[in-house]
């Protein structure tokens, strides 16, 4: 198996969902027992349970049906190995190998108030701080002052500058941290937005302003539209982002809060449903807690049994 901090980091960020994936299927193997339509059908609601979603957890198991025959004796390690390969295969092993070829590089993060968007906005300005970059984070949700503040912590924590004007249309702050960006040659410019998706109208009207003026400044840009989709609202999450991409296009997916949900299979139903991919992860709350997502990587963290 795989050893690196990183991947050991991410097993840590995932125990909660790996725990209860593990526990519900050795209680299944306990002693030489054979496979049966019931053990299947329990397989398939831990799949279920783990936010796997209905549709791929009934596939994955008539592929394991095909597979292990019944009534004959099974090892449980044989089934999650099976488990593993076949949901790596469905959900292709594309990793995400960010080079800044646009000085500024822009990323413009959109997501529903609430999904942590302030706090992977952060992680992101750290991530990027730390390879020696100049960052520059600009407060687009003027609608909240909280919001702002929030930016504002994150610009202390981080050592990223900060573009913030209060009770202004959050179209001529982009234009003038652009603006400023492109004298100073700043190297990465992250935009916060309002995230009020009940009002998709106005919603939609503003990010498209504020992608109007990016594109009148740098006309390749912005380089990435993120979507934050909090992983503890489970189902409901590929929902909020099946209905996000209907207001803006978005490139790829921020999923936050692993650490804090049982049901990381989520980001396997994500991946497999939606035509977006998942590009970074938040597995805790500290800065360093983001990865890139590497399907294979998470896939092996959530399904490791871990030794006694």
């Amino acid at each position: 198996m795989i050893f690196s901090s990183a991947f050991n980091r991410l097993k840590q960020g995932l125990s909660r969902s790996r725990t209860q994936l593990n526990n519900r299927i050795s209680k299944l193997f306990t002693g030489s027992v054979p496979l049966t339509d019931i053990m299947l059908d329990q397989i398939e609601e831990t799949l279920i349970s783990a936010d796997i979603g209905v549709d791929l957890s009934m596939e994955i198991i008539a592929d394991l049906r095909k597979n292990f025959p019944l009534n004959q004796v099974v090892e449980m390690e044989s089934v999650i190995d099976f488990l593993k390969h076949n949901i790596i295969a469905r959900m292709g092993s594309r990793t995400f190998h960010q080079t800044l070829e646009n000085k500024p590089h822009v990323i413009l993060v959109v997501g529903v108030n609430g999904t942590g968007k302030t706090t992977s906005i952060g992680k992101l300005a750290h991530h990027y701080h730390k390879q020696g970059k100049k960052v520059l984070l600009v407060a687009g949700d003027t609608f909240r002052a909280a919001a702002i503040q929030q930016l504002a912590i994150w610009s202390e924590r981080t050592g990223a500058e900060i573009m913030r004007k209060e009770a202004l249309d959050p179209s001529a702050v982009v234009y003038d941290a652009l603006q400023s960006a492109i004298q100073r040659e700043i190297d990465v410019v992250i935009i916060d937005t309002a995230g009020r998706l009940h009002t998709q109208k106005n919603l939609m009207e503003e990010l498209g302003k504020i992608r109007r003026i990016v594109k009148k400044l740098i006309p390749e840009a912005p380089h990435e539209t993120v979507l934050t989709i909090d992983a503890t609202t489970g189902q409901n999450g590929l929902i909020q982002a099946q209905q996000f991409s209907m207001v803006t296009p978005v490139d790829h997916l921020f999923l936050t809060k692993l650490d804090g949900t049982a049901k990381g299979g989520i980001a396997i139903a994500i991946q497999h449903k939606l035509d977006i991919p998942v590009k970074y992860i938040g597995i805790g709350e500290q800065m360093d807690d983001i990865q890139n997502f590497d399907p294979v990587s998470y896939v092996n963290a959530l399904f490791e049994v871990d030794e006694n």
